[in-house]
């Protein structure tokens, strides 16, 4: 009977210290994955903040979905993004030192999809002024994972508390 108990023991205990070893795994491949797509993304910030949108361009799947504020209806495919994006490559920036700041970013992974949501402010010296906080976001990436490459396949950003204007009627 107390050989039974200490073989009992010893397997729990043997469970116990493996299955806590798949998670401590399973942990150390979410922060690898959670760092990776923050990476992407700052690196796509890192170009679009000096105006040269191919760093996202670069990212999203044939068949992202994405909007914003200064966007009617969600925009569908990558080639409506390269036409909403493409002007943005021959325009002058009006403000000099662009930075941002990235917010408590956070990556949800479920199998081959991540959503990485974070806030991020935008700030640059307008011609004659000091450097400001120019814009405030949230925003929402959903990534997949194709053929060892994370995409975003959906891209949302809000202004974060915005003035809302009461509807014309």
């Amino acid at each position: 009977m107390h050989r039974t108990i200490v073989v009992t023991i010893a397997l729990l205990s043997f469970g116990v210290v493996r299955s806590s070893g798949a998670k401590a795994q399973t942990k150390v491949a979410g922060d690898v994955v959670e760092r990776q797509i923050i990476a992407l993304e700052r690196a796509a910030i890192d170009r679009y903040i000096v105006m040269d949108p191919q760093g996202y361009l670069s990212l999203y799947a044939p068949d992202v979905t994405y909007f914003d504020p200064s966007t009617e209806r969600r925009l569908d495919g990558l080639k409506a993004m390269q036409e909403f994006l493409g002007p943005m490559k021959t325009a002058k920036n009006r403000v000099s030192d662009p930075r941002y700041e990235i917010i408590r970013p956070k990556v949800q992974r479920y199998g081959d999809v991540a959503v990485l949501t974070f806030n991020i402010i935008n700030y640059g010296k307008p011609p004659d002024k000091p450097e400001q906080a120019l814009a405030r976001w949230n925003v929402t990436e959903v990534y997949r994972h194709v053929n060892g490459k994370w995409e975003i396949v959906h891209s949302h950003f809000s202004f974060v508390k915005p003035t809302l204007k009461p509807p014309d009627v």
